[in-house]
């Protein structure tokens, strides 16, 4: 703020209010949605930023146990994605609504998240070699020099694609222009591109000579696993660096001045009733969560409730494959322990026709919103789907029981495999929820920047507020799920009908209390995209 600012404060402050009396949109220009695409050139960075999430959950987790992290403490090393994406996304999205970079609010933002990430898959790729160089023992035993580089990089990925994954969306609501359409639609390519970043990891995770087309990745701390995790790497942070540079270059934003975002924020504060002057950024957050208006709050718990739903599946997808279907158990005997891992690479499978249905789903939810009468019914419609697919896995599970004690020949160890119909039925499942996972990428947070728009809130902090609602459930269902399913007995079950029960209780609440957005209209207030 300038020294003439400072000084005449309280000038300023009444200027504004009278500014804001004879104008509701003062000096902001009026931008038109822009086109798709520009929409789709930045919905594009999402297609890098999932292909390093499916790495991560494809090659990860056997990249923690080479370095001999103890498995019962690899749980905790993923919690840093949840607690990264409830500090990281508001505090960015917050920051975002007030930057004055002349290169625009969000680019910044979007570029400083590209750049962490390729500092972290740098130090994930490269820990067993630095560990090595400083002294990290050979063969089986644990490399702690190695561990601590790989913890760090982790972390620093994680941070990084919550600083990238905001600002994004935060952006592409910024060019709809407060046109409800184009944010849905904006929405759907981001989702559309999620699933293409999916399949590509998928497929790279699962592809083991990529190593060759990278020859020097493998060394001697380095094995053949492991130079085929850098080489996904690799091609995983020149996607992302040329998708972003892409869009940063080719997608203009305009520069904020301080004059504005004050104006904006003695806006949002007279409409809330809250008092003049600037607040702390922890001090606001929690001011926003009291504030917020009651179709964000709505919106709020319909999210809470489809993401308790979402999480037993997404974290016990392949374990189910390997123990409910195919019967294995990796802490068991050599027959049980191939029999797991042929169900781990099955539900692998399973993962990348959902990528596929996911992908083909996000281009068709403009039209399928239309055709049921508005987008809170067709989160609704898909929420029921949840459920029943959840419900259709315990099904699979009985049957694959039943074939088991069927089908067991004397004398051969192992559990025999799944038959044909059941393997195709579990495919099935896999297949079928890519359709509400697509609703799911995409309708909750078009719904969040529609409500944030019509009542003057900043985009970023809005959107950072709503993944409160996606990764607090996320740590309550990764701390409860073990001690509940062993409740009951052990097993995937349990959490699975927990989901079902959470996800028809979603619907129901969006076909119910879940407000229609507002008519779709020019929305002045926080777009500045053009």
């Amino acid at each position: 703020m300038t020294k003439d600012m400072k000084n005449g404060d309280t000038k300023n402050h009444m200027d504004s209010s009278l500014r804001i009396e004879k104008n509701p949109n003062p000096t902001l220009a009026e931008v038109e949605p822009s086109s798709l695409l520009k929409l789709g050139i930045v919905a594009s960075i999402a297609a890098g930023v999932q292909f390093g999430w499916a790495l991560q959950l494809s090659l990860l987790t056997p990249y923690v146990q080479l370095l001999g992290i103890p498995h019962r403490w690899s749980s905790y090393i993923w919690l840093c994605g949840p607690i990264s994406g409830m500090i990281v996304q508001p505090t960015v999205g917050y920051y975002s609504d007030r930057c004055t970079s002349r290169f625009g609010r969000r680019r910044p933002f979007i570029v400083t998240g590209a750049a962490l990430v390729a500092v972290a898959v740098f130090l994930i790729g490269y820990a067993a070699d630095i560990g090595h160089a400083a002294g990290d023992p050979e063969g089986d035993m644990a490399k702690p020099r190695a561990i601590s580089i790989f913890v760090i990089g982790f972390w620093i990925l994680d941070v990084a694609n919550n600083t990238l994954q905001g600002p994004c969306r935060a952006l592409l609501a910024d060019l709809a222009a407060g046109s409800q359409s184009k944010t849905r639609t904006a929405n759907s390519l981001f989702s559309f591109f999620m699933a293409v970043g999916n399949v590509l990891g998928y497929a790279a995770g699962a592809y083991r000579n990529l190593y060759k087309v990278f020859p020097f990745t493998r060394t001697a701390a380095c094995d053949i696993y492991c130079a085929n995790l850098k080489s996904c790497f690799f091609i995983s942070i020149t996607m992302l660096l040329v998708l972003t540079v892409v869009a940063t270059i080719l997608v203009k934003e305009r520069q904020f001045s301080l004059d504005e975002i004050e104006i904006e924020e003695a806006k949002l504060r007279a409409s809330q009733g809250g008092c003049a002057g600037r607040l702390p950024f922890f001090t606001e957050l929690f001011g926003a969560l009291k504030d917020l208006p009651r179709p964000m709050w709505i919106l709020l718990l319909v999210t809470c409730l489809n993401w308790i739903a979402w999480f037993p599946f997404l974290l016990f997808d392949t374990d189910w494959m390997g123990k409910e279907v195919y019967g294995g158990n990796p802490g068991d005997d050599a027959a049980k322990a191939k029999a797991y891992d042929m169900g781990v690479h099955a539900g692998a499978l399973g993962l990348m026709i959902q990528a596929v249905v996911l992908g083909v789903m996000s281009l068709g939810i403009e039209g399928l919103a239309r055709m049921l009468g508005g987008a809170k019914r067709l989160w609704g419609s898909v929420n029921i789907i949840l459920a029943i697919g959840l419900l259709m896995m315990i099904w699979v599970t009985k049957s694959a029981e039943h074939f088991r004690a069927t089908h067991h020949l004397a004398g051969v160890a192992g559990p025999p495999p799944p038959s044909s119909s059941i393997k195709a039925g579990a495919l099935a499942i896999f297949g079928v929820l890519g359709i509400p996972l697509a609703i799911t990428f995409s309708i909750p947070f078009a719904l969040a920047s529609i409500f944030s728009a019509s009542s003057g809130s900043g985009q970023g902090l809005s959107l950072g507020v709503l993944n409160l609602a996606i990764v607090v459930p996320q740590m309550f269902v990764s701390v409860t799920s073990g001690p509940w399913d062993s409740l009951f007995g052990g097993g995937n079950l349990p959490a699975l009908v927990a989901g079902a029960v959470a996800a028809f209780v979603s619907a129901i609440l969006s076909f119910t209390i879940l407000p229609s957005p507002p008519p779709d209209a020019k929305l002045g207030g926080s777009m500045g995209g053009h």
